[in-house]
């Protein structure tokens, strides 16, 4: 079983800057592939970034340049860097864990999901 827990969220203004923190607990969260997922309201849920164990790393198109996972085993999570932030980036962000070993970012199946932390840009 692995625990996540999303912070950083809140409110900002169109252009500007925010860092997202997930907390893996329980047992060795540091094989499981981690990504960072969104949800606005009304719209199906939308994959960002993926990070394996070995920190192979993969994008969503619509993030990519503007968007930055790291993993921080030191702190026992992952980082998702979100810059120029707009309007459409608002949502709820959500963190998942999955694909033990997994060697491939785009390909981990995600078991394991937070309660996500509610983003808003405001113009």
């Amino acid at each position: 079983q692995i625990q996540l827990v999303e912070t950083g969220g809140g409110l900002v203004q169109a252009g500007a800057s925010l860092r997202l923190f997930c907390a893996a607990s329980g047992r060795t969260p540091t094989i499981y592939g981690l990504g960072w997922f969104r949800q606005a309201t009304g719209k199906e849920r939308e994959f960002l970034a993926s990070v394996t164990w070995s920190e192979s790393k993969y994008y969503a198109d619509s993030v990519q340049g503007r968007f930055t996972i790291t993993r921080d085993n030191d702190k026992g999570g992952v980082w998702l860097q979100m810059n120029s932030l707009k309007p459409e980036d608002t949502a709820v962000y959500l963190c998942a864990a999955g694909g033990p070993w997994a060697t491939e970012a785009h390909k981990i199946s995600y078991e394991y999901w937070g309660q996500g932390t509610q983003v808003t840009v405001s113009t």
